[in-house]
């Protein structure tokens, strides 16, 4: 490496395509999560579209997948350029922590001055060119030893997003737009997000962290020292004939932690947080509200119809309508209506309660209905 070398030749992709999405039962499953349909009706799945995302900014054989052992058909079937040793298979889901740390400590090993970007498998962003930029700023503010953030700038108080709170830019050539954290908020409530958009210094957390592989790991150590030596240990036998029994000896007793409290929101509290406000469009799909608004394109006098043999009549109605069963759905005089038609499963909600999905499947598991989920 020369002194002058660009920090993105050095750049590497992590898809961590774990999470069922349970706001978005009965269509997705434990057997077919979010991350694996065609939510923006683009014809390609949103794994495959974060992929096409990402190709461009490190190459297809630079880009790692961390998913579960039973969704490894799938993704390989959705990525076939993906090569084998960036498949990175949880026995069981242990949160972002554990998915991202891990394929740090790979990377780390195989490329001791590897920058790293983590990119959920299932967002939906369409303006590439403001993504790559925003990208390529986060990995310079990453070589220059920050924990980068890609924020997103708020375009309404919505109450569903974490908030970074901002202030002052930093002195980075190539990141002009690199500002520094002053600390991270959870979900507000519609007063306070409100009051955010008004202040103009939050912007919402896209969940999208660059960093240099060795400082991420660092930054983990001291907030979780026990889970970061058990990662690197773990990354030691990766790629070694031993790496079936250190998973199967390991993996399970892993702590279940999300990244923004073990390396994000400590760095933020210490100044190592950098954040590029992602100036474009960006949804995570969250909930049925979400789907109706991509596609009725915020009019909230349409109704979205998804589904390849979907039959839909309606009659001044608004919405969304996704089914999977070909059966005749007729709607007279309903207003921001959710149906979601399966073939052993049904929901009816309005984009109002869209949220509350995830109550239904909480309560289906503590009734043992496993055969829905």
């Amino acid at each position: 490496m020369t002194e002058h070398s660009d920090p993105m030749d050095r750049f590497y992709s992590i898809i961590p395509a774990g999470g069922i999405g349970s706001r978005l039962w009965p269509l997705s499953r434990a057997d077919a999560p979010k991350f694996l349909h065609d939510l923006a009706g683009s014809g390609s799945t949103l794994l495959r579209g974060t992929w096409d995302r990402l190709a461009p900014l490190s190459g297809p054989d630079r880009i790692m997948v961390v998913t579960g052992r039973a969704h490894r058909a799938a993704v390989e079937g959705q990525l076939p350029d993906l090569a084998d040793h960036n498949v990175v298979l949880e026995s069981e889901p242990k949160d972002s922590t554990a998915a991202i740390g891990l394929a740090a400590a790979i990377l780390v090993r195989r490329e001791p001055n590897v920058i790293i970007g983590s990119f959920a498998a299932d967002h939906v962003i369409n303006d590439q060119y403001g993504f790559r930029r925003a990208v390529s700023q986060a990995v310079a503010a990453a070589d220059a030893g920050y924990i980068a953030a890609i924020g997103i700038t708020p375009t309404e108080p919505a109450i569903g997003f974490g908030y970074i709170r901002c202030h002052g830019s930093l002195a980075i050539d190539a990141a002009p737009d690199a500002i520094i954290a002053d600390e991270f908020v959870e979900k507000p409530d519609l007063e306070t997000a409100t009051e955010y958009l008004a202040d103009g210094n939050y912007l919402w957390n896209g969940g999208m962290f660059i960093s240099r592989a060795d400082v991420l790991l660092e930054q983990l150590g001291k907030a979780e020292p026990e889970l970061l030596a058990e990662i690197t240990e773990l990354a030691a036998a990766w790629d070694t004939p031993e790496r079936g029994a250190a998973v199967d000896r390991i993996w399970p007793g892993l702590k279940k932690i999300a990244i923004d409290y073990t390396v994000a929101e400590p760095a933020a509290a210490s100044g190592r947080l950098a954040v590029i406000p992602g100036r474009f469009d960006w949804d995570d799909v969250g909930d049925f509200a979400a789907i109706a608004k991509l596609h009725s394109g915020g009019r909230p006098s349409d109704l979205a119809i998804l589904g390849e043999n979907a039959r839909v009549l309606a009659d001044a109605s608004s919405g969304v309508v996704i089914s999977q069963t070909g059966r005749l759905i007729s709607l007279i005089g309903v207003t921001d209506i959710v149906v979601v038609d399966t073939p052993d499963a049904l929901l009816v909600t309005t984009s109002a309660n869209a949220q509350r999905v995830k109550a239904v499947v909480d309560a289906l598991k503590l009734s043992g209905s496993s055969d829905v989920l």
